[in-house]
Parts: structure tokens; C-alpha cells; sequence
């Protein structure tokens, strides 16, 4: 049998779990196949493309049980298209005509590598994909197998991506403290953006966690800091559909009998629209290698202030934003324990020389499996109809309609 070596590369955003996962990884090498050599590629496809490796000696694989405390990754990440030429050349990665697919693959065959394991969201292993392909149709001879990270949970056709459900405790552990800030100033208006580009599950989640959270806490109810403050009163997402003047005439009049209103709002509510108005207004719009708006410079939260404040004649208004807190953290429970089945799966299909991408795949009855690459993509939509989040709607009795 010919002699196995493994490489691994974290990429794309940070979520909570990339730290435990190739933690998990290391482990679980060493414990059903500590003869093979595991190095690591620093920062991502940057770093094979680079040639920018970690060995992963001995001492790192006797305190790899060290990772699952921490967030971060601790190999690094980044964000960069293996079929993006211009972008890898613009940056310096490769040179002028070279093809960063084949720039790759030689470094993985000069490497001496014979598995690939890629965590990522759907950017980092739909590049794998198109890398795997490569692969297969020049003649090497490499398994490539992904696990699927992402605080969006936005994966198709993957049930649960690791990371997301620690990403929304700690988004409501941050809240929780942040909505006190409605008792500093008569009619405030607390706006708290979740990530979540395509997809609103990530806040919706949030929402319901930080519900879960405070719905039992007593308070002095005579006094400021009671039930009704703690409240949401507003949760807007990429799926959903709002008339703004009919939103802020409700939202009115809880600011006027309470002196306060908080919302939740995805990061990719009201996008395109927002887009849409900035582009035909003549500005140019920031993309990444993707493609995807750069999100960060678009500031929906920020949309929604400068609407609603003047709307609501709020006297004080704020947008608290809690991804990259929550996407920070170590692994809660729950994550290491689906990290750790992902893993054993991700190193079982190495060695079985199977690639794709582990996951509970919905098209299949939600069974954990490696799922075929080419199944594989972005851009998942929340479930409105989903039963948990009509009685999150529901509890803060707020109407709504899909998109």
C-alpha cells in the first residue's frame, strides 16, 4: 500500500469549531493511524498555493486536545478562488498565466500528499470541488474531503454546518447584555445584527436562544429592568417580505407606551435592495473573489437605523453587532459533539479514498454521510415554516410574510 501523508486547510470566515475540528482531526489520525504524516497548509488555499506548511510533529499531536478549548483556527484562514486567475495573480499568490488549480495540485503531488481535508462553508468546498475535479481529470491521485463549517448555515443540502449553533448561544449571551442599554436614554432604539448573508438562520436562531435565555429571569417589574424591555420587537431576515411604513407604525407604538424597541436584523435583510439603490445612485459596489458584496461595506444595520430612528423618533438609537464575538468562540457542547462525528466520518472516507463533504445530507433523510461535491452549494434559505420559528414569531407577536 502505498504511503498516506494528509494535509488540511481551514478558510473562508472564521466559526466556532475550526479550532476543534482540526484538533479532531489530528486526534483521530493519530489514534487509528499514527504512521501517517499530517502537516497543515497556513491560511488556507493561500498557503498551498504558497507552498506555506506546518508540520504537525509530535508535540503538537500530544496537545492537539488543547484545540477543542479555543476559537479561531489555529492554522489560519483566508479567503481565495482556485478559479479566480486574475484575483490569485492580482495578489500575488501565482504568477501571470499560470492556472491556480494546477498551481495547487502540483504542490499537493510535490508535497507528497494522498488526502485533503478542507473545512470550510460553501466558497472554501465548492473550491474543493473544483479541485477535486482537477485532480481526477489530470491523472492525480489525491482524496479530497471537506467538513463543512459555517455560522450561516447555509450548506445544501447539509441539515447542520458546525459552528452555527454555538454562533447563536453566544450571540445571545452578547445581547443580553447589550439590550440593557435601553434603560441609558428615554425612546432608544436597540438594533442587533446577526450574519447571515443569504440566510436568516442564523438570527432567527439567536433570537429564539436569547428568548430562551431571559424569558424566565425575575425582575422588579415596577422598575425599568423587567420583562417587557428584555423583549424583541422586530426580527427581519433575507426571506422575509415588510412594508416599512406599516412596520414602523407598529413599532411606534411600542416605543410610545414602552420608551424603547429592539430589533434583530440578519445582515443580508433588505440586500439586494439596498444594493439595487446604492448601484443606481452611481456608487460602486465592493465585491470579494467570490463575487459576493463585500457586506461589511453595505452596513444593513445601519440602513435600519437611519429608517426606523426617524420613524419611531427615537432620541437614541444604536446597532450592536455580535458575529465577530460569536464567531470567535470555542465549540459548545453540542458543536463538539457533531464535530467530532463529522471527523471520524471525514477521516474514515479518506481512508476509504471517498470524497465529498460529511454532513447530514436532507436529501437523504438527513443521514451523516460524505456528500458528492457536485451536490454541494451556497446560499441555503431559512425555513420560514419551520415550527420553532413560528412560535418565536409568534412570542414576540410580530406578523410576518415570506419574501
Amino acid at each position: 500500500m502505498a504511503k498516506q501523508k494528509v494535509a488540511m486547510l481551514t478558510a473562508g470566515g472564521l466559526a466556532p469549531c475550526l479550532s476543534s475540528a482540526v484538533g479532531g482531526l489530528i486526534e483521530r489520525y493519530t489514534d487509528i493511524a499514527p504512521e501517517i504524516e499530517l502537516i497543515a497548509y497556513r491560511s488556507g488555499y493561500q498557503g498551498l498555493l504558497k507552498g506555506d506548511r506546518i508540520d504537525i510533529t509530535t508535540d503538537i499531536r500530544e496537545r492537539a486536545h488543547l484545540l477543542h478549548r479555543y476559537g479561531g483556527s489555529p492554522i489560519g484562514n483566508s479567503r481565495v478562488k482556485l478559479t479566480n486567475a486574475a484575483d490569485c495573480v492580482k495578489r500575488g499568490l501565482v504568477k501571470e498565466g499560470a492556472n491556480p488549480l494546477q498551481v495547487a495540485a502540483d504542490r499537493l503531488a510535490e508535497d507528497g500528499i494522498t488526502i485533503l481535508h478542507t473545512i470550510g462553508g460553501d466558497d472554501t468546498n465548492t473550491t474543493a470541488a473544483d479541485l477535486a475535479a482537477y485532480l481526477a481529470g489530470n491523472g492525480y491521485d489525491l482524496t479530497v474531503v471537506g467538513l463543512p463549517k459555517t455560522v450561516d448555515n447555509d450548506i445544501v443540502p447539509i441539515r447542520q454546518s458546525l459552528g452555527a449553533w454555538t454562533a447563536a448561544e453566544v450571540g445571545a449571551h452578547f445581547f443580553d447584555h447589550v439590550s440593557n442599554e435601553q434603560s441609558a436614554a428615554p425612546r432608544t432604539l436597540v438594533i442587533h445584527e446577526v450574519m447571515g448573508r443569504h440566510c436568516g438562520w442564523l438570527t432567527a436562531a439567536t433570537a429564539r436562544k436569547y428568548i430562551q435565555r431571559t424569558e424566565h429571569n425575575e425582575y422588579v417589574e415596577q422598575l425599568m429592568m423587567n420583562t417587557s424591555m428584555k423583549n424583541i420587537d422586530g426580527i427581519y431576515l433575507p426571506e422575509m417580505a415588510f412594508d416599512l411604513e406599516a412596520e414602523a407604525d407598529r413599532l411606534r407604538r411600542i416605543m410610545d407606551e414602552r420608551g424603547y424597541v429592539t430589533l434583530f436584523v440578519s445582515e443580508g435583510a433588505c440586500l439586494d435592495a439596498i444594493v439595487t439603490e446604492r448601484e443606481a445612485s452611481g456608487e460602486e459596489v465592493k465585491r470579494d473573489a467570490f463575487g459576493h458584496v463585500k457586506i461589511d461595506t453595505i452596513n444593513v444595520g445601519n440602513w435600519f437605523q437611519k429608517h426606523f430612528a426617524s420613524l419611531l423618533h427615537a432620541e437614541r438609537s444604536m446597532v450592536q453587532k455580535s458575529g465577530y464575538f460569536a464567531r470567535s468562540a470555542p465549540a459548545n457542547s453540542g458543536d463538539l459533539r457533531l464535530i467530532q462525528s463529522m471527523v471520524d466520518l471525514a477521516v474514515d472516507s479518506a481512508l476509504d479514498k471517498v470524497s465529498g463533504v460529511t454532513g447530514h445530507d436532507e436529501d437523504q433523510g438527513g443521514r451523516l454521510r460524505t456528500i458528492e461535491f457536485p451536490r454541494i452549494k451556497g446560499g441555503k434559505h431559512f425555513d420560514l415554516s419551520a415550527k420553532w420559528f413560528g412560535e418565536v414569531m409568534d412570542f414576540i407577536g410580530q406578523p410576518f410574510r415570506a419574501a
